[in-house]
């Protein structure tokens, strides 16, 4: 895939880096301070724009250290960067921790961004789908979850006889 073209719309705010040689992301940090409190989502900046070549995304995950730590995540797991955009590269955050506010400083890393290559298709009306094993199973119709009751398990595959 070669070099991605970046532009830093914040010269103070590292430009994305991986934190490990081979690793698949890079580090996204905030332009901002913020203090997300219990629950609540902010949008944050990060201080970078990219043009990304026709037939890749970017995705922005959360950082895995953060959410199970502080409870930190992207509200739109993976926030999708698609090829044509050109602005800067923005996070919805949550708190997901039910008690502790999470504190933010300018410059932290807060998310990850990998580029992908993707299939641009095109979509053709039918008037049927070909037959699956799956067929129309879909939330939970692989089962598999000791904690479902008998009821939820029949609930969640439609067979509510």
């Amino acid at each position: 895939m070669g070099a991605v073209a970046l532009l830093r719309l914040d010269p103070g705010i590292p430009v994305p880096t991986r934190a490990h040689a081979g690793d698949a992301g890079v580090d996204l940090c905030t332009t901002e301070d913020v203090v997300i409190e219990p629950g609540e989502r902010v949008l944050v900046g990060t201080g970078v724009a990219v043009a990304l070549p026709v037939g890749t995304v970017g995705l922005v995950h959360p950082r895995s250290g953060l959410a199970a730590k502080t409870g930190l995540s992207v509200v739109n797991t993976p926030g999708t960067v698609d090829a044509g955009y050109r602005g800067e590269i923005k996070v919805c955050l949550i708190n997901h921790d039910p008690r502790t506010p999470i504190e933010l400083r300018r410059g932290d890393r807060i998310a990850q961004l990998l580029v992908q290559r993707v299939e641009l298709v095109d979509f053709v009306e039918v008037e049927s789908l070909d037959e699956t094993a799956r067929g129309t199973g879909g939330y939970g119709s692989s089962g598999g979850h000791a904690s479902l009751s008998d009821g939820e398990r029949k609930a969640e595959t439609g067979d509510v006889r």
